[in-house]
């Protein structure tokens, strides 16, 4: 694929070794003609098509064709989901993708958390000379504001509660807390009710909960989450699997729903904007990304962006969870600042907490650092050029960012790099996509209104 690692135009100051997915893909496919087709199959029977084209076998860089394709099945496996991949294609490639999934670590971290713990279905690659036909479901989850509600939001560092009276917060409460070094279940069961009861005493009663919480999860049944990483594997089957249905028995079956924070994140957004077809991107402890369709609901797709790669260099810095090379959570949150704060020329102790690397930072850009200013100037040209890749995948008008990392000055900064790239290297997509970040209103009780009216 070496021929095809286009520089960015706009460099990334912290990161010149940075080759965007975005522009990698787009030079491969000017010199590809012939058309193959992808489709990722989900428990539920929902069909994902995706075409796309590849070298012919005569071309000098055909063999670059695996690492496109591998590329491109890794992107819609953790922005869609599937236990299944049908590939219409060259027999060879189809095994080499098999080979992939069950032979090398990466391919087969994907396997196992796809097969086994989302869908719970064994993993594997069909080579297809027809596809099955394509088949989508979309729920039209949230936008319910009547009566008393609690609304919850579940991060890796705090957590976050509000009663909602009639469309209303009268009460929010954020807390810290650290769950990913838990073992024990009982203890996150514990956690979670107190913030709830907290919330109840200031409602006359209690229609429904909702909830965001970091990872996949499928009719309130826990898939994947990083929040419960301590809890041994038993014990994640055995209690935390049915983590949330044992909570809404507690509160007596009364309507509940939770889902992934990048989808309620997407949701508040479409709600305060008043607009459709948003692509969430919440840069906290991880990336999470969450997409509402241009009609307004919420698909089945699972939207894990931290694991999808944004960056093809062969020195991209690697995912410590799944072991990938080049994945946008090492682009788009807290841990990002692993590898810039050392570039940027910031001293900072490695075994130093995350959240206490970005207040430094923070701090000093607070104080007009351009180390700082280099660090988020960096963070937005990365984005830009992530957000033309997602812009293959989603058809998405508008763009909303958030957490932790983009408080304050930083924020602004990184919207403003991301756009200059846009304008730049893509501008028919600069015409088109839009971004936003909330207000601080927003960001305090729009994700707690939005979970909250997830149930009906």
């Amino acid at each position: 694929m070496e021929k095809f690692l286009t520089a960015p135009k706009i460099v990334p100051p912290l990161d010149p070794g940075f080759r965007p997915a975005a522009l990698a893909n787009r030079a491969f496919r000017q010199e590809a003609s012939v058309p193959v087709q992808i489709a990722l199959e989900q428990a539920d029977g929902s069909v994902f098509h995706y075409p796309t084209v590849i070298l012919p076998a005569t071309h000098a860089q055909s063999s670059a064709n695996f690492y496109y394709l591998e590329r491109l099945v890794k992107f819609l496996l953790w922005s869609r989901g599937g236990f299944r991949i049908h590939f219409a294609g060259p027999a060879e490639l189809a095994r080499q993708l098999q080979t992939h999934f069950t032979q090398s670590a990466t391919g087969q971290f994907d396997a196992n958390i796809m097969g086994r713990r989302i869908y719970e279905r064994p993993f594997d690659v069909v080579h297809a000379t027809h596809l099955p036909p394509a088949k989508a479901s979309s729920a039209p989850l949230g936008r319910h504001l009547d009566g008393c509600r609690i609304g919850f939001d579940l991060g890796a560092s705090d957590r976050k509660v509000a009663a909602v009276l009639d469309g209303q917060v009268v009460f929010s409460e954020e807390k810290l807390w650290d769950p990913v070094h838990q073992s024990d279940p009982q203890w996150h069961f514990n956690e979670i009710m107190d913030s709830l009861q907290t919330a109840a005493k200031h409602l006359p009663r209690v229609d429904a909960i909702g909830g965001s919480s970091a990872g996949v999860y499928v009719n309130n049944r826990v898939k994947v989450a990083s929040l419960f990483r301590g809890v041994p594997e038993e014990l994640f089957q055995s209690r935390v699997k049915d983590l949330f249905l044992e909570i809404k028995k507690a509160w007596k079956n009364i309507p509940f729903e939770i889902v992934n924070d990048g989808d309620v994140t997407a949701l508040a957004g479409s709600m305060a904007l008043n607009q459709n077809a948003v692509l969430g991107i919440a840069m906290g402890s991880s990336e999470a990304g969450g997409f509402v369709t241009p009609e307004g609901t919420i698909t089945s797709w699972l939207n894990e962006l931290a694991f999808v790669p944004v960056d093809y260099s062969t020195t991209a810095p690697v995912d410590e969870w799944s072991g990938d090379k080049g994945c946008g959570v090492r682009y788009f949150s807290q841990q990002c600042l692993h590898h810039l704060m050392p570039a940027a020329g910031i001293e900072c102790d490695a075994t130093t907490p995350l959240p206490e690397k970005l207040k430094q930072v923070q701090a000093l850009m607070a104080q007009n650092d351009p180390r700082a200013e280099k660090i988020y100037q960096t963070i937005g040209v990365c984005l830009g050029y992530a957000v033309a890749h997602y812009a293959d995948f989603y058809d998405l008008k508008h763009v909303l960012i958030l957490g932790r990392v983009t408080t304050g000055q930083g924020g602004e900064i990184i919207v403003r790099r991301a756009e200059e790239v846009l304008k730049t290297e893509f501008p028919d997509l600069a015409k088109t996509i839009a971004f936003h970040i909330p207000d601080e209103k927003e960001k305090r009780h729009g994700q707690a209104i939005a979970a909250a009216s997830l149930p009906k």
